[in-house]
């Protein structure tokens, strides 16, 4: 039995999501910036995906611009704020739990001069908002948060950073901006950054479904913002080079595939999750990290290391992951348990399960009397 626990890392893309970028690929394959009708053909895919985009998030099509995934966009939205409004500051506001796509770009940032605030987050991972109050000054330009956390879980506070944020641009004259990375939230919540008071948002397709290499930011109109990417002038000029239009269309194929059954797909995630943190923790020595998101649970096996135990996993066709995908490549205990307060012994004795509407019961059962037959073995392997 094959076992898929790895959703937040990415998803299959289903039927629907394949057939529209076969049209593009086989029939509609134009340059959508050329003016014949080949190219006119291939823009109407680009049109359609914006549509979906916008009409989804409560915004003008004009306010989405495409980029080549996740990463990308939160790389345009940190750099490209934060340049385009320095001469107001240069005080830049994140937190200690971000992914590695808004973190190292404000690392970088900060090698050109800016002042960088990693706010602290409670032990259930979520952003102390009195820490956040008292950092807010006149040098601040921009605020940068996740909305899931990708590693743990955690649903955080967006709405009442945007009304501090609010409060504080009418009370002092200022316009700080406010971007989130929606990434792992995209999909799973409701998302309105307009009517919240979010000002940039980064989403993407593959965690739904869509093609890798597909993703976008939604900017506010009003928002001052510069590109990272200069050439061909696509995106308004906000992102050159030729779109990927069978990756756009996908996107929006996946975008409408979620939220036409929104509130199905999470009563099955949250189901599955629900059932499995349950059963796990029963499991001696087992315990969960895990937040309110429908599709994250971090598990914590006492004396076990997670790598090993990842790799019994997949020797048995379960495949999940021992944090974010995106770390992989910079091994090294987690920034965000140890954010948290997990117990020193456990920051390398934690695993991450993520679930999508397609994995069931059965599959939970499966994973259970497997990890019930591992732990134990690989914990008198461990003290050894």
């Amino acid at each position: 039995m094959e076992v898929y626990f790895d959703n937040a890392a990415t998803t299959k893309v289903v039927p629907s999501v394949r057939e529209i970028m076969l049209e593009t690929l086989d029939d509609n394959y134009g340059n959508p910036s050329s003016r014949h009708l080949k190219g006119v053909d291939a823009e109407k895919y680009l049109r359609y995906a914006k549509n979906v985009l916008s009409k989804q998030l409560k915004c003008e099509p004009k306010e989405i611009t495409f980029t080549s995934g996740g990463t990308e966009a939160n790389n345009l939205a940190i750099i490209g704020i934060a340049q385009a409004n320095k001469r107001a500051g240069n005080h830049i506001i994140t937190t200690g739990i971000e992914h590695p796509s808004v973190y190292e770009p404000v690392l970088y940032l900060e090698s050109l001069g800016f002042r960088v605030t990693f706010l602290p987050v409670k032990k259930d991972g979520k952003v102390d908002l009195a820490k956040f109050r008292e950092e807010l000054c006149d040098e601040t330009i921009l605020v940068s948060t996740m909305a899931v956390n990708n590693e743990i879980g955690t649903i955080e506070p967006v709405e009442e950073i945007a009304t501090i944020i609010k409060a504080y641009n009418d009370e002092h004259g200022k316009e700080i901006v406010y971007h989130v990375d929606a990434i792992q939230a995209f999909g799973k919540q409701i998302l309105y950054p307009k009517r919240i008071g979010i000002h940039a948002m980064s989403i993407s397709g593959h965690k739904i479904h869509g093609p890798k290499g597909s993703g976008a930011l939604f900017v506010d109109s009003k928002v001052k913002i510069v590109p990272i990417l200069f050439g061909g002038g696509q995106e308004k000029g906000l992102r050159s080079g030729t779109e990927n239009t069978a990756a756009i269309a996908g996107f929006g194929k996946a975008t409408e595939e979620m939220y036409s059954n929104l509130d199905e797909n999470l009563f099955k995630m949250h189901t599955v999750k629900d059932a499995f943190i349950e059963r796990v923790t029963q499991i001696e020595g087992v315990t969960s990290n895990s937040g309110e998101a429908p599709h994250i649970a971090s598990i914590s096996f006492r004396g076990v290391k997670s790598e090993v135990l990842l790799h019994a996993l997949e020797e048995r066709g379960i495949y999940v992951s021992s944090g974010s995908a995106c770390s992989s490549n910079h091994p090294a205990l987690s920034g965000v348990l140890k954010a948290i307060g997990l117990e020193k012994d456990l920051l390398d004795s934690t695993l991450r399960f993520s679930f999508c509407e397609y994995n069931t019961l059965e599959e939970v059962e499966y994973t259970i009397a497997v990890l019930t037959e591992l732990v134990p073995v690989l914990r008198r392997f461990t003290r050894k």
